[in-house]
C-alpha cells in the first residue's frame, strides 16, 4: 500500500489523531487526565448508540432519521414517570421502553418502507409529534429520577452509570480490573486477527502483508492498554461502555458478517437491482428505521441514567450530532458505503473537539461552528471523491 493510498483510506483516523494531538496540547495536557478520558467515552455514549442505527438507514440511499433526539426525549420522559411516580422495577421500566421505542420504530418504518412516505418528511413529522409527546408527559416539567440507596431510581442509574468493580482486585488508587479488561480485549483483537488470516489463506483469499495487518493490530492493542491503563487511575470501567461495546459489536457484525446486513449496502448502491434480485427492499427500510428507533430508546435511558433528570429538551439535535458521526467517519452522502469503525471514529472525533473546547473554556457557541465546518469538509471530501470514482449521481 502507497503513501497516498494509506491516507486516503485512513483520513479519517488521521484525522483524529492530529486533533487529539492537537486538544492534548492546547489543554495544556488536561484532555490525558483519566477523569476526562472517563467522561470522553460517558458523554458521547448516546452519540455512538444513535450513530450505529443511523448508519444503517443511511446505507439504504443517504436517508437519515430526524426524529431521533425527540424519540430520547419520549423515551426518557416515560422511563422518568414509570421509576419516580409508579416505583415501578428498573428492569421492568427499561424492557417497556425498548418495546415503546420499537413500536416507534415499527411505526416510521412502516410509512417509509411500504407506504414510501419519504424519509424526510415522516421523520420530521415524527420530530415534533415525540417531542410533543415527550412534553406532554412531562407536564413541561424537569424530572429528577430518585438517586437514595434502595430506591427504584438508584437501581436504574446503577444498570447504566455506575462503574464495574472487582474487590478482590482493585485498590482505592488503582482499579485493576479495568487494565485487566484492556488486556483481554487486546489479547482478543490479536486472537481474531490470526483465525480470520488463516481463514482466508486456506480459502485462497487476498489480504494484507503480515506485517501491514499487525502493525494496525498492535497499534490499536496500544490504544486500548493505554485508555484502560487511564480509567484504571479513575473509577475504572463505566458500565455505559460495556452497553455501547455491545451495540458497536453488534452492528459491526451485522453490517460485515451477515447476508442481511450486506442488504443495506445492495439497497444503496442501486434499489432496482437489489429488488429485481429478489431481496424485499421494503423490509429493509422497515427494519433500518425499527432498528434506529430502538437504539434511540436506549440512548434515552442512558441520557436519563447519566443526567439524572429528563426535561422536554433532553435529546435536543441529538440527530445531528449522530448524522454528523456517520459522514465524517466515512458514509456516503449517496448511500450503500461506510462501517460501524468509521461511525465510531466519526463520534469519537466529535467528542475529542467538545471535550477539548469545554476544558478550554471555549464559548458553545464556537462548538457548533467547529462541528459544522468539520461535517462540511467531510462531505465536500466525499462528494469529490465519488465523482473522482464515477459513482455520482
Amino acid at each position: 500500500m502507497n503513501v497516498k493510498t494509506f491516507i486516503k483510506k485512513y483520513t479519517m483516523v488521521i484525522a483524529l489523531v492530529v486533533v487529539f494531538i492537537f486538544f492534548a496540547w492546547w489543554t495544556d495536557k488536561r484532555l490525558l487526565y483519566p477523569q476526562n478520558l472517563s467522561n470522553l467515552l460517558i458523554q458521547n455514549a448516546y452519540v455512538l448508540v444513535l450513530a450505529c442505527g443511523m448508519l444503517m438507514c443511511i446505507l439504504t440511499g443517504g436517508n437519515i432519521d430526524l426524529s431521533v433526539g425527540s424519540t430520547v426525549c419520549l423515551i426518557g420522559a416515560i422511563a422518568a414517570k414509570m421509576l419516580t411516580n409508579h416505583n415501578m422495577n428498573p428492569i421492568i421500566v427499561i424492557l417497556l421502553c425498548l418495546v415503546f421505542a420499537c413500536i416507534i420504530g415499527m411505526w416510521q418504518g412502516f410509512w417509509i418502507g411500504y407506504i414510501h412516505i419519504p424519509p424526510f418528511i415522516c421523520t420530521l413529522a415524527g420530530m415534533f409529534l415525540f417531542r410533543g409527546f415527550g412534553r406532554a408527559i412531562l407536564d413541561s416539567k424537569t424530572i429528577a429520577i430518585t438517586q437514595s440507596e434502595g430506591s427504584v431510581g438508584k437501581r436504574f442509574l446503577d444498570i447504566f452509570a455506575s462503574y464495574i468493580e472487582i474487590p478482590s482486585v482493585d485498590t482505592q488508587k488503582v482499579k485493576w480490573s479495568a487494565f485487566i479488561l484492556g488486556i483481554i480485549i487486546a489479547a482478543v483483537l490479536v486472537v481474531i486477527t490470526v483465525l480470520n488470516r488463516i481463514k482466508k489463506t486456506k480459502k485462497g483469499y487476498k489480504q494484507a502483508s503480515v506485517i501491514s495487518q499487525f502493525a494496525k493490530i498492535i497499534v490499536i492493542d496500544a490504544l486500548v492498554l493505554a485508555y484502560t491503563w487511564k480509567l484504571a487511575h479513575y473509577k475504572g470501567i463505566p458500565v455505559m461502555a460495556i452497553w455501547v461495546l455491545a451495540i458497536v459489536f453488534i452492528y459491526a457484525f451485522i453490517t460485515s458478517k451477515t447476508a442481511f446486513g450486506r442488504y443495506f449496502y445492495a439497497v444503496g448502491g442501486n434499489e432496482k437491482a437489489t429488488k429485481l434480485s429478489g431481496i424485499n427492499t421494503n423490509k429493509v427500510y422497515f427494519m433500518a428505521y425499527t432498528s434506529m428507533s430502538l437504539l434511540a430508546g436506549l440512548s434515552g435511558l442512558l441520557v436519563a441514567a447519566r443526567v439524572g433528570s429528563v426535561n422536554g429538551d433532553t435529546g435536543n439535535s441529538f440527530e445531528m450530532d449522530a448524522i454528523g458521526s456517520c459522514f465524517i467517519g466515512g458514509a456516503s452522502a449517496y448511500g450503500g458505503s461506510g462501517t460501524v469503525g468509521g461511525v465510531v471514529v466519526g463520534a469519537i472525533l466529535l467528542g475529542v473537539i467538545n471535550q477539548g473546547m469545554s476544558i478550554k473554556g471555549l464559548d458553545n457557541n464556537w462548538q457548533y461552528v467547529v462541528k459544522g465546518a468539520v461535517l462540511l469538509i467531510a462531505v465536500i471530501f466525499d462528494v469529490v471523491s465519488n465523482k473522482k470514482t464515477g459513482k455520482a449521481g
